[in-house]
């Protein structure tokens, strides 16, 4: 068991150790016909550049740190507002019972399941109406057009998992039905908030077809579209590439590692009732 859990983490991490491998490598070491398992001249100048450049004009490593603030705004926004959407309306399916309820429900599962093409032109037409193209507002209104529903399903069957008896004996010691929420319900689907919170910033972090399309300069643009500009027409710095890989990596990296206990508690804690 412990033999096949090394190999995995071997076959995991392998990638994204070689990512952090070229992006310390010098162009020499990149195109040589022999694999160079450590840089023989390891170098931290594609960082410097990312971080110390100035943006505009061709200079896409300085446009790359503007674009990981703006995804930074954008996915932390997307995850704030489809969160709160999401436990509000999960609490509303799990508990209340109204016409058209289960409709309603599988109607957000099915927008779910389009292909982000398929939506592409009524959004385009939606957000240009709206004067919203190339605005970090645009790109938070379409992810929460993806991320809500995502949290929506995750916080309605997690809120059917916990006891409605919990919320009665609240209400009955004077709580309303919204306090019981916020006082009751709340704590105690903190590993799933934290859980779905994850993966909703996820979700809008690594989005890469609608900022290429609702966005077009360096004020709106994303991590996944500047790391595609790294690539020119007639070259290809591809220790930048690799260095904007790590950056990007950086962010739900660490997310993972402070939640992994709440992660790992909310995608398991839906399966035992009570």
């Amino acid at each position: 068991m412990y033999a096949m859990a090394v190999l995995m983490a071997v076959i995991i991490l392998a990638p994204f150790a070689w990512l952090v491998i070229s992006s310390i490598s010098s162009p020499a070491d990149l195109v040589s016909s022999h694999v160079h398992w450590l840089p023989e001249r390891p170098t931290l100048e594609r960082y410097r550049q990312i971080f110390t450049s100035a943006s505009g004009g061709d200079n896409v490593a300085g446009d790359f740190r503007v674009a990981m603030l703006n995804s930074l705004i954008v996915a932390g926004s997307t995850t704030v507002i489809s969160l709160v959407l999401g436990c509000l309306g999960g609490y509303a399916f799990a508990r209340l019972r109204f016409p058209f309820r289960r409709t309603t429900l599988m109607s957000f599962l099915a927008i779910y399941m389009l292909p982000p093409i398929a939506l592409v032109i009524p959004l385009y037409l939606a957000l240009s109406g709206l004067g919203l193209l190339d605005t970090k507002l645009g790109l938070i209104v379409t992810y929460c057009s993806l991320v809500t529903p995502f949290c929506l399903w995750t916080m309605s069957n997690y809120f059917l998992s916990l006891p409605p008896e919990l919320e009665e004996a609240a209400r009955v010691d004077g709580c309303s039905r919204f306090g019981a929420l916020v006082r009751v319900v709340l704590p105690l689907a903190r590993p799933a908030i934290l859980a779905t919170a994850m993966f909703g910033f996820l979700l809008a972090w690594d989005e890469f077809l609608y900022s290429l399309i609702f966005t077009s300069t360096t004020n709106s643009k994303t991590i996944p579209v500047a790391i595609a500009e790294f690539t020119g027409k007639f070259s290809s710095d591809f220790g930048l590439v690799a260095a904007g890989g790590v950056l990007a990596a950086l962010p739900p990296v660490l997310l993972a590692l402070v939640f992994q206990r709440f992660i790992v508690g909310g995608l398991t804690a839906g399966a035992v009732k009570g």
